[in-house]
């Protein structure tokens, strides 16, 4: 008797254990997924750092000139100076592009979500984006100082203004590539307004809105580098043209250094909220590869 009981209960054991084993394997695939992809990164991030170290020992050496000073020289000053002064005018610029990033993408993208919806919407709003998109927004940074006054909100909003049209533009175009099938067999599943934004829509438009955020930090950065120019003592463009001012070119590429670290920082954020948000575009992009 204890033997047919053992008998019986045999194979459900070995279909928990095979359940066990299975997880565990998966869990360490992904493990090692996770840190074949951030090696290959960080290998991929050093060649472009000594590619650019190179070029930059070139141009030092072929133009001759203290306004290009040596690539270690200015390394060492940057280091000297980060954990005081530097760091100071670095953060207060980040906060203000952080800012910015933010407001758009969540302005830009709901009304870019909301036109791609809406033919009404589309139908209102875009003569008014088409028009308002091209414009150098950039020399409306006068009227801003006028209307905000000379501290962080002229400075925010102008940025705001400039890239909100890129992430709203991505963002109505991802909903108009949805193919109509994907609608109905969504809909056909008894889904309301809400699952069809969950499981449909801000699925296939992330990846666009993800790719516009891109292109607006470097777009974003330049802005607030000009913007930094005008009725402030704080902020990396501050910093960077004051020191050109002065003639202290070491200086000045430390600022420079400082600028292109918040934008590898911003971009390898933005990376991470890519992975998480949008992990189903890796695996297409590695099959793609296969």
């Amino acid at each position: 008797m204890n033997r047919l009981k053992r008998e019986i209960r045999q194979p459900g054991g070995d279909k928990v254990q095979s359940g066990i084993r299975t997880q565990s394997d998966n869990k360490n695939q992904r493990l090692l997924r996770l840190s074949t992809s951030l090696g290959s990164s960080w290998l991929q991030t050093l060649y472009g750092m000594l590619a650019i170290l190179l070029f930059w020992y070139i141009m030092h050496f072929a133009v001759g000139s203290a306004a290009i000073p040596a690539p270690h020289t200015a390394i060492l000053h940057f280091f000297r100076i980060f954990p005081g002064e530097l760091s100071q005018h670095l953060l207060v610029s980040l906060g203000r592009i952080s800012v910015a990033l933010l407001v758009s993408l969540v302005l830009g993208g709901a009304i870019g979500l909301w036109m791609g919806v809406s033919e009404r919407a589309d139908r209102w709003l875009s003569p008014v984006v088409y028009l308002l998109y091209p414009l150098p927004k950039i020399a409306f940074l006068p009227v801003l100082m006028i209307l905000f006054g000379l501290g962080e909100t002229s400075k925010i909003v102008l940025i705001i203004i400039i890239i909100i049209f890129q992430i709203l533009v991505a963002a109505r175009d991802g909903v108009r590539e949805i193919p109509k099938e994907l609608y109905y067999s969504v809909l056909s599943l008894g889904i309301g307004r809400s699952g069809l934004y969950r499981h449909l829509i801000l699925p296939a438009t992330l990846p666009k809105i993800m790719t516009a955020l891109r292109i607006c930090v470097g777009v974003s950065i330049s802005i607030l580098f000009f913007g930094e120019n005008y009725a402030t003592t704080y902020g990396i463009g501050y910093f960077i043209m004051n020191s050109w001012l002065m003639a202290d070119y070491v200086e000045m590429f430390s600022g420079i250094l400082a600028l292109s670290l918040m934008g590898f920082l911003l971009f390898k954020g933005i990376d991470l909220l890519e992975a998480r948000w949008c992990r189903w575009t890796r695996l297409g992009k590695s099959g793609a590869r296969l």
